[in-house]
């Protein structure tokens, strides 16, 4: 580990990607409302956002209760103390990233706006260049062949 308390260096806490593209789809929408469907969100789309929107905030909680567990970082700008590779970490490397895209998408239904689907290309990418990529090298550095052999074995995302 590097044990300067600065992790990977993530600028800001990466909720904020989220935060900020919804709002920016929320000053979008009010200026040009753009709906997934026309008539309303039907029964259908709220379950199936409610849904996501449920197992988004569960693998989200999922995440950081298997974090506290460890004694590890949960902030991105500080060390981690142990590579975890148990709980949904078993699945995938970044279950709290998934499970907040699956809130993004969720929230998106159940409001029946369709700008922050369009938004979340660019959500992704910035997580994935401005987050993912600096908390792997990180962690490559950190944990060397651990981490190297947990790649090999966990997807980044499902």
């Amino acid at each position: 580990m590097s044990g300067d308390g600065r992790g990977p260096g993530v600028p800001f806490p990466p909720p904020f990607i989220f935060a900020g593209a919804w709002l920016i789809a929320w000053g979008l929408h009010t200026r040009l409302p753009f709906e997934i469907a026309g008539g309303g969100a039907g029964v259908l789309q709220r379950a199936g956002g409610s849904l996501l929107l449920a197992a988004g905030l569960g693998a989200v909680a999922a995440g950081l209760i298997t974090f506290r567990r460890h004694r590890t970082a949960v902030i991105p700008h500080r060390d981690a103390s142990t590579l975890v590779r148990s709980g949904p970490y078993r699945f995938t490397r970044n279950p709290m990233y998934l499970g907040l895209t699956w809130v993004y998408v969720g929230l998106s239904a159940v409001t029946n706006w369709a700008w922050p689907l369009l938004l979340l290309p660019v959500v992704l990418i910035v997580l994935t260049t401005v987050v993912i990529q600096r908390e792997e090298r990180y962690l490559h550095s950190a944990f060397g062949l651990d981490y190297r052999d947990y790649c090999r074995h966990v997807r980044r995302w499902l």
